[in-house]
């Protein structure tokens, strides 16, 4: 076997056994994300994630790349919906989970475009101030449909506002392995993973084909470029050349640094922080294999 995850056969499952140690859900793509024990898991993701979205007077999506003051609104999930607050000031505002306005419009994250709908004007005053960016916040319905890159995933897989697919998984070894060559070590806030694992070596997640987690099935179906997000301090938006510095002398291809495996799944449920992680079948394409430089 190429190097990256040592396993062998027993009956139909692939060894060592992981284990999922942390879960993120992040409602408001691109803003803070929230830990949780456990996480619904619907057609398009956990439920909440990335339902909601910020954009700009051209409906094109927003994140931290452009507005990177957007790391510091915190949210949490109340029963009146997500009570979003600006930790420069702590200053709260509540999105309802299901909008009152009847204002839809097609917005773009990437090259996708689909139907968002506008959760409301005084929503959007309070976070164009916050953020001192003209901006709108919008909600994807339940009727919206946002089809996965049909390159890499099965037709019938579809996601929220993420950048491209319903999960992003990273072994926490694979951090391990990135902090032993940093001079500070760094938290996996900077990847904003959905599901960490522990178990297994360094970049393990490389190679999951299909694993299952209870009666979900998720498959890898393509490494996560990384963007320059992760260079973003999440506590204090100072900005560095780490860690893609280093990640690009040995995870590097295709003129892509690569941390973490997109997924997409088969089923729905809830999973949970320590629930095993069974690895079914690897990935034997040459395009999940990465050789040091």
């Amino acid at each position: 076997m190429k190097d990256g995850f040592a396993a062998h056969q027993t009956g139909r499952y692939l060894y060592p056994m992981l284990q999922i140690s942390q879960l993120y859900i992040y409602p408001i793509k691109s803003m803070a994300g929230i830990s949780v024990s456990k996480a619904k898991v619907t057609d398009r993701g956990f439920e909440y994630d990335r339902r909601w979205m910020l954009v700009d007077a051209n409906n094109m999506f927003l994140s931290q790349r452009e507005v990177p003051e957007m790391a510091l609104m915190d949210v949490v999930i109340v029963a009146e919906g997500l009570q979003v607050s600006y930790r420069p000031d702590n200053s709260p505002v509540i999105v309802p989970l299901t909008p009152a306005t009847d204002e839809f419009a097609e917005v773009t994250v990437w090259d996708d475009t689909c139907t968002g709908q506008f959760v409301g004007a005084e929503i959007d005053r309070w976070f164009s101030t916050k953020l001192n960016t003209s901006c709108r916040l919008v909600y994807m319905p339940d009727g919206t449909k946002r089809i996965t890159d049909q390159r890499y995933a099965p037709e019938n897989s579809i996601t929220s506002f993420s950048d491209g697919y319903p999960f992003l998984i990273i072994g926490q070894a694979s951090l391990n392995d990135l902090n032993s060559r940093l001079g500070e070590p760094i938290p996996m806030n900077r990847f904003r993973p959905n599901i960490v694992f522990t178990g297994g070596e360094p970049f393990g997640e490389d190679l999951m084909h299909t694993f299952t987690v209870g009666d979900i099935e998720f498959r890898g179906v393509k490494l996560c470029a990384r963007c320059p997000i992760p260079t973003i301090d999440q506590q204090t938006l100072e900005r560095g050349k780490e860690p893609l510095k280093t990640l690009a002398r040995y995870r590097f291809k295709d003129n892509k640094i690569l941390f973490g495996q997109n997924l997409v799944h088969n089923g729905r449920g809830n999973i949970a922080v320590g629930d095993e992680l069974q690895v079914k079948q690897l990935n034997h394409e040459e395009r999940f294999f990465i050789s040091a430089r």
